[in-house]
């Protein structure tokens, strides 16, 4: 009896062991995770605080006119890069939103089961296939495709790139809205049907807005992807540098204007440190969306409990 007793206890302190071993390594890589956010956020504003001796931050933000190489005074102001990737990102989103939501409805509500299973695989490979071979897909089919379409030169423009990120997008928003959809109670579908509305109603007026907190906690994050992406923009849109009238002018992103710049500026001149102020804005703006969107799952996910 004392023998069981003493193998039982041995075994309870070695659950325990292992439990604190395990939470000891979560809390390791957590504090990593957060160590390098925090070290990426010091090295932008280090390296970006010696742009404003030179720079004012009201022309830095306020003017379109970019062209840090001039000889007779050098300009640094982003506004039209800004205007350009709010373009395309809200352009992607106007059609990854509907198309990504559709999509999820179509495979919770009435996709069969042999459909689910080869249309889920097709849309998570989309999020695995290179930024680049978009942005070749884009110079390829959809370039030229826009340009017929609306009778201009080169497809190279707003509209090209909003697409592209709309479909880079899609996998996380279909799958994000799917699961919230799958989440909703049992319940709600229940209660609806009994009151005699239809399948279609159902998911319309019941499903989709009960998961509706999900569903646009996915949506910004596909609208953080988009903001993020660099290849696809750099091919697809043109990279002019002046400020966008319409979605039919080419424009140039802030992750474009670093990755064409950046291996190319001198060190240590106001160029290079304008070009990390941009990295910083990109930064400032993507953090802003994940954090939006992680308080709005969260919300949804308290709802749902």
């Amino acid at each position: 009896m004392k023998h069981a007793v003493s193998e039982e206890a041995a075994r309870t302190r070695r659950a325990r062991r292992k439990e604190r071993a395990i939470h000891g390594l979560f809390f390791l890589n957590g504090t990593l995770v957060v160590a390098v956010l925090l070290g990426i956020f010091v090295l932008l504003v280090s390296t970006s605080i010696p742009a404003f001796r030179e720079i004012s931050p009201l022309e830095f933000l306020g003017s379109s006119n970019w062209n840090p190489t001039s000889f007779v005074k050098p300009s640094y102001g982003i506004l039209a890069m800004l205007v350009s990737t709010l373009m395309v990102t809200l352009g992607a989103l106007a059609i990854a939103v509907p198309l990504g939501i559709g999509t999820a409805a179509y495979l919770t509500e009435v996709a069969g089961r042999r459909v689910r299973e080869i249309a889920k695989p097709i849309v998570e490979i989309l999020a695995g296939i290179p930024s680049v071979v978009i942005g070749f897909l884009g110079i390829v089919l959809v370039g030229p495709a826009v340009a017929r379409l609306f009778h201009l030169p080169n497809g190279l423009n707003a509209v090209n790139g909003s697409i592209l990120l709309a479909i880079m997008a899609l996998p996380t928003i279909v799958s994000l809205t799917e699961d919230a959809l799958r989440s909703v109670p049992r319940s709600y579908e229940e209660a609806s049907l009994a009151l005699g509305a239809t399948r279609w109603q159902t998911l319309v007026r019941v499903k989709i807005p009960a998961a509706s907190s999900g569903a646009t906690a996915a949506c910004m994050l596909g609208m953080g992807r988009a903001i993020g992406e660099t290849m696809t923009v750099l091919m697809a849109t043109g990279c002019a540098p002046a400020m966008p009238t319409s979605f039919l002018d080419s424009v140039r992103t802030m992750t474009a204007t670093i990755a064409i710049e950046l291996g190319e500026v001198p060190y240590n001149t106001t160029h290079y440190y304008a070009l990390f102020t941009v990295g910083l804005v990109l930064f400032a703006i993507t953090f802003v969306v994940n954090m939006v969107s992680d308080i709005v799952l969260r919300k949804y996910q308290k709802v749902a409990r």
